[in-house]
Formats: C-alpha cells, sequence, structure tokens
C-alpha cells in the first residue's frame, strides 16, 4: 500500500440514492460511480474507497443483509462491474464494512421482536427483557451511541465472529481489495483479533483499516492485527492551527504521528463522509492549500473525500438528516462540476503527483525545522530522500532556511529560492528537494 491514495466515495449520496429509505429505487446506482473512475485516475488517486453498498433501512450504517447489494445502488452484477473496471484502471477497491451494529431490519433481530427471549440468533445481541415479559414485549438492546436504529451484536459470540470473517471473506474472494471497519473502536479488540485471522488465512494482502477516533492507536493496531487506523488526531490539528494560526498544535501532532509510525501507518485525511469540509471548516480559504500540503507530505496512507478535491462546502449537523450536507450527490459527468472547484482539482493533482514521485513520503517522518504562530518550515525524511516544506500563514512575506543546493519542486506562486533561503509570499507555501 506505499503509493495507495484513496479517493473515497459516501455511494448512496454520490448516486442520489434517497437516503431515508422510503424510495427504494436506484437513481444511478453503481454504475455512477463506474463513470467517474477516469476522474478519480486523473487526481491521481490508486484506490476508491466505498462507503456503505449492503443492503440497509436507510443510510447505509444500519445493515440488514451484508451478502446483497443495496437495491438503491443496483445490484451484483453492477458491483462486480464495477470492481472490474476499478482494476482494469489500477484502482484497488476499499469496502466499508459495518460490524459493530446492524439495523433493527436484520433478519436475526427482527426474529427477536416477533418470537421473544426464545428467537433462534438472540444470542447475537446485548438484549435486555421486562421481567414476566413474554413475545409481544420488546426488549431493552444495546445501541451504537445512542441510536435506537443501530442494533450492537454480541461479540463474544462465536457464532458473530464466524459470521463477520465470512463476510469478509465472501466480498475478498469477489474482487474487493480490503476493508475499513466502521466503528472498530467500539467493538472489543479481542473481536477483531479473532476475526481478522480467520480473513488474512484465505486473503494475505488484503488491507484492513480500522476506523479509530481517541485512544491508543499503536495499541489497536498491534492488538487487533489491523494494518492500520483513521488518524483523526492529525485531522484535527491540521484545521484547528490553521483556524488558530497555531502551528504549535500542529508541530506537536506531527511529532505524535512520528510515533505512531514505528508501528504502523495511519491513514491519514482532511475530510470524510462524518465532518464539515475542510472548504467550510476553515475560516480562511487562503488556508486550504496549507492544509492539503501537510496531508500529502507526511507520512501516511491519504484519503481524498470526494468533492473535497473541488472545495466543496458542507456543514454536519448534530440531528436527523444532518448528514446529507457533506454527502451530496455528484453530477452526470465531470463537465457538469461548478467551474471555480478545478483551480482545487490542479492542486490536489500537483501535490498528489509530488507524492507519488516520492513514494518514500508513504513512511517519512517529520522533523520540525523552524516554528512560530504562523510559520512552520520541517523536514519529510527517509532513507530514501528528504524534502523541506515550509508553510507561512502571515499576511506578510517570509524568509526561511532552505539548506544547501535546495530546489523548490512545488509551490505557491511568488515562491521562491534565493541561494539556500525559501521567500514565500503572504499566505504562501512551498516544496523544496534539499539534498
Amino acid at each position: 500500500m506505499a503509493d495507495a491514495i484513496w479517493w473515497q466515495v459516501y455511494p448512496l449520496g454520490f448516486t442520489g440514492a434517497d437516503v431515508t429509505g422510503a424510495d427504494r429505487r436506484p437513481v444511478a446506482g453503481l454504475g455512477h460511480i463506474t463513470s467517474w473512475l477516469d476522474y478519480a485516475v486523473g487526481l491521481g488517486a490508486s484506490g476508491l474507497a466505498l462507503g456503505p453498498i449492503f443492503a440497509s433501512s436507510t443510510h447505509g450504517y444500519d445493515t440488514i443483509d451484508h451478502y446483497r447489494i443495496d437495491e438503491r445502488l443496483g445490484g451484483g452484477p453492477d458491483f462486480e462491474q464495477l470492481v472490474t473496471a476499478a482494476h482494469d484502471r489500477g484502482l484497488r477497491v476499499l469496502l466499508d464494512g459495518v460490524f459493530n451494529h446492524v439495523g433493527r431490519g436484520f433478519p436475526a433481530f427482527r426474529r427477536v421482536i416477533e418470537a421473544g427471549p426464545g428467537a433462534a440468533g438472540a444470542d447475537w445481541f446485548r438484549l435486555s427483557w421486562p421481567e414476566g415479559s413474554g413475545r409481544a414485549a420488546e426488549p431493552g438492546y444495546a445501541t451504537f451511541e445512542g441510536h435506537h436504529g443501530l442494533v450492537v451484536l454480541n461479540h463474544d459470540n462465536p457464532a458473530v465472529v464466524s459470521y463477520v470473517a465470512d463476510v469478509m471473506a465472501y466480498w475478498l474472494d469477489r474482487g474487493a481489495d480490503g476493508w475499513r471497519l466502521d466503528a472498530a473502536y467500539a467493538a472489543p479488540r479481542r473481536f477483531w483479533a479473532d476475526v481478522l485471522p480467520r480473513v488474512r488465512a484465505g486473503h494475505p494482502d488484503a488491507y484492513l483499516i480500522g476506523e479509530v477516533i481517541h485512544g491508543d492507536y499503536a495499541a489497536m493496531v498491534t492488538d487487533t492485527g489491523l494494518d492500520a487506523v483513521t488518524q483523526y488526531e492529525l485531522w484535527k490539528a491540521i484545521w484547528s492551527s490553521l483556524n488558530d494560526r497555531n502551528l504549535f498544535e500542529l508541530a506537536w501532532a506531527l511529532d505524535r504521528h512520528n510515533t505512531y509510525l514505528d508501528t504502523f501507518v495511519p491513514m491519514t485525511f482532511v475530510g470524510n463522509h462524518d465532518v464539515t469540509r475542510l472548504a467550510s471548516k476553515l475560516l480562511d480559504e487562503r488556508h486550504l492549500p496549507h492544509a492539503l500540503v501537510v496531508l500529502l507530505t507526511t507520512g501516511g496512507t491519504p484519503s481524498i473525500y470526494y468533492g473535497d478535491e473541488q472545495a466543496c462546502r458542507g456543514i454536519k449537523e448534530d440531528r436527523p438528516g444532518g448528514d446529507d450536507a457533506v454527502r451530496p450527490g455528484y453530477p452526470a459527468r465531470p463537465a457538469d462540476l461548478a467551474a471555480d472547484g478545478w483551480p482545487v482539482y490542479r492542486l490536489h493533482q500537483d501535490l498528489i503527483g509530488l507524492r507519488r514521485r516520492h513514494p518514500w513520503l508513504h513512511t517519512a517522518r517529520t522533523q520540525v525545522l523552524e516554528l512560530t504562530n504562523e510559520h512552520l518550515v520541517y523536514a519529510a525524511t527517509s532513507k530514501d530522500g528528504r524534502l523541506v516544506v515550509a508553510l507561512n500563514l502571515a499576511d506578510t512575506s517570509s524568509r526561511h532556511h532552505a539548506g544547501q543546493h535546495s530546489q523548490v519542486i512545488a509551490g505557491s506562486p511568488g515562491a521562491h529560492l534565493d541561494e539556500e533561503h525559501l521567500t514565500l509570499p503572504a499566505y504562501g507555501w512551498a516544496v523544496a528537494h534539499s539534498a
């Protein structure tokens, strides 16, 4: 995965499907995503990271059948065509596995509601029955973060372990290259430690990443057998330090990031389907290039959330339907995108191209060379290379030492090298190759 750069898509939103579940008809289906693969390749991506595609009641995270493509997205042949088309273009395919919880329409849970405590599969869930209750009573049950429609599985049940391992292997057999495990932090680590070796027995090269927000990232990897987890610490530090013009926060996070790289290579990002869009999160749009520069010049496996490459806006809200603004539909073709987003697309292309010309950045460590509230210069280094990255958040120009025999290989207009020093314009940035 050293060259992997993911383009993440939330399929139900991207294709214009009704996420309330009221209308089950496909608007465009997975074929719509297939038609955008050349765009992803042009961006520089080497992988397609899909959100939920399996049958669910509403938004995809309340799964009712892990073996069936949601009818709003089409069917099995549409999946096979998407995978084939992706692979033909050199794109890997990552699936979203929602295995911490299921929807209320999941067959085993539906049997519980219909048949009561004696229902087959009742031990798949963590239930509490009212004293003296019969078949007419609904049990209490563990939910994911209080959401009534998300029923937590009993991860101590060997049948659940076998089920999840079988689902993962089934779709890998059908062409997927890996899994993002949704809410991996919410299931016991021992559960993943039981599931993942079974999956790897038949698919040793599968890329398995867990969604983890807080906690000990390295321990999560070593205790479970995951390849990686999501790097939310760095995500937060990037936009927060830019908004506050406090690059000390970013420097601290980069130092923490180095320690994670000693154990695993995190998935890095500046946007995803669960957070406010970067272009909306930043208080000053002139800092958007700085965020992208950090993402694409530090160690990690970068993921670009669809729309961010066009500087799309959208604010996540804590209410029903509050994710819709950050999970929009995409038009029929790239030519239908707004014209003002293409400069940001081209900036992504330039920075992704830089990264792919220096694949050692995948595991590069970051060394801070200069630091003030509004200026940061760091070296991205490995045994195979060294780049010097300079950021200027101030409204005046700045000058920074870059080292001997340096050469600017990317930067904002006006950034230039004068002997051993980089000069950056206001709100500028530059990347220099340093001997």
